[in-house]
């Protein structure tokens, strides 16, 4: 697994130090991981999609317009997919938003063991394209996304991207 921009658990909080303090700095005030759950449902995609732009504009990060708008395609796309192909053994879902120094971590768990693969494009379908356009806007923002198993045999499907698009690192 590429953990690229995934690196550690910062938590929630935040702090500084005195000058004279040879310590390492604390995070930044917008660092944390946030989670939260919702039913495997219609309604959810929204409510979700919601919750993120809330939490990364309450929280002061900074986020370009364009970083967000890829972050809440990426939520859309993963929350509908648990609940188009994964709600009959997963009612609930779980949404994580990580925010680190230079880095933003969207994360959907459900408990469905079936691990998805990106399909290629097949014009003649309605649907099927979510996990195509998630690893494309991942690319697209220089951040890596992946698919990981849960210890309780379900699955979590991650996108990290930097806080500054790679042209300005």
């Amino acid at each position: 697994m590429d953990d690229r921009g995934c690196g550690g658990d910062p938590g929630p909080g935040g702090g500084g130090h005195a000058p004279d303090d040879l310590s390492p700095p604390g995070p930044l005030p917008y660092e944390g991981v946030w989670r939260f759950t919702a039913a495997a449902v219609d309604a959810s995609v929204p409510q979700a999609r919601r919750a993120v732009r809330d939490l990364l504009a309450r929280q002061g990060v900074p986020v370009s317009d364009d970083l967000v708008q890829g972050l809440l395609v990426i939520v859309s796309e993963l929350v509908t997919n648990v609940v188009k192909h994964a709600a009959v053994l997963s009612p609930t879902l779980a949404v994580e938003v990580g925010v680190g120094a230079d880095w933003v971590r969207v994360a959907v768990e459900d408990n469905h063991p079936y691990r998805p693969t990106a399909l290629e494009t097949d014009h003649g379908r309605l649907g099927g394209r979510g996990l195509l356009l998630v690893r494309e806007i991942t690319k697209e923002a220089g951040g890596v996304c992946d698919v990981e198993h849960t210890a309780g045999g379900g699955k979590v499907i991650w996108a990290a991207l930097p806080l500054k698009p790679p042209h300005l690192l």
